[in-house]
């Protein structure tokens, strides 16, 4: 299923888009798309059998803005050079462990919502990553098998950063990492059973038209499945956490000088196959 959420920012409603791509009111049937519902297989079912039918209201898609594809997320984990082809570019080592740092659940923006470039920034850069939404609790998974049977879902993120306050400016990552509108997400929630092997995912990334990522979760140095049973060890994983697994080669941060960072009035465009598409204007903060 590819569960979505439309609407005013803050006033979203639960939505699905059918196989015919028509949009569909599950507002009569579950109150939103949270960890409550991806936790709750009998919704689920509801859901599904409801959508077979074909018995949900249609939505008239017209001028309506897609929100973020989950309500009340709990925490984003990021997972930083996870690209054998990210890391050449950069001249990194690859890691002999996933680099993990955390997002705020509130740099979170729908899909085509604008992203806002921060105050006194000059390194902001993108990054295409495939998002994992974890739907059962996740704690001491003993193996990357099972690991996969606590994912709810995928969907696109749009991991922002601004390099000179991640890298320069002393301390962790963080501070490049958190600014307002910082992780646009969706369009949809794409349930893992329609995405049978997440390391075959093709992902593109365009900014003013031009094709500046184009890479595959083939090239992920730690596998989705390993990274949730890895970030498992360390924190406890509930239903409606994220965890962004990482970004391919073509950033800003690996061309050569002068490097191509983000200003007010670019425009970047997104997509992974079968997640759906993503559209930013930048503006100043």
């Amino acid at each position: 299923m590819k569960l979505l959420r439309v609407g005013t920012a803050g006033a979203e409603t639960p939505a699905l888009l059918d196989a015919e791509g028509v949009l569909r009111d599950l507002s009569g049937l579950v109150p939103d798309i949270d960890g409550a519902l991806l936790a709750d297989e009998d919704a689920l079912a509801r859901i599904r059998a409801a959508a077979g039918t074909g018995e949900l209201p249609g939505l008239d898609a017209t001028g309506l803005r897609v929100g973020p594809p989950l309500a009340r997320i709990g925490k984003v984990v990021c997972i930083g050079l996870n690209y054998h082809d990210h890391a050449r570019e950069t001249g990194a080592e690859p890691p002999a462990e996933p680099v993990v740092f955390f997002k705020a659940a509130d740099t979170v923006v729908g899909p085509d919502d604008t992203v806002l470039v921060p105050r006194g920034s000059v390194k902001t850069d993108w990054e295409v990553e495939l998002a994992v939404v974890i739907g059962r609790t996740a704690r001491y998974v003993e193996s990357a098998e099972a690991a996969l049977g606590h994912v709810a879902g995928y969907a696109v993120a749009h991991d922002v950063s601004e390099r000179e306050f991640q890298i320069e400016r002393g301390g962790t990552w963080d501070k490049g990492k958190n600014c307002e509108t910082f992780n646009p997400l969706g369009p949809w929630l794409v349930t893992a059973d329609e995405v049978p092997d997440p390391q075959a995912l093709s992902l593109r990334l365009w900014v003013n038209g031009e094709l500046k990522q184009d890479g595959t979760t083939a090239e992920q140095i730690f596998p989705v499945a390993e990274v949730v049973r890895y970030v498992s060890q360390f924190m406890t994983l509930y239903p409606g956490d994220v965890i962004n697994t990482g970004t391919p080669a073509g950033v800003a941060l690996g061309q050569p000088e002068p490097k191509p960072f983000l200003r007010a009035g670019d425009v970047v465009e997104l997509e992974i196959d079968g997640l759906g598409r993503q559209r930013q204007e930048f503006k100043d903060a």
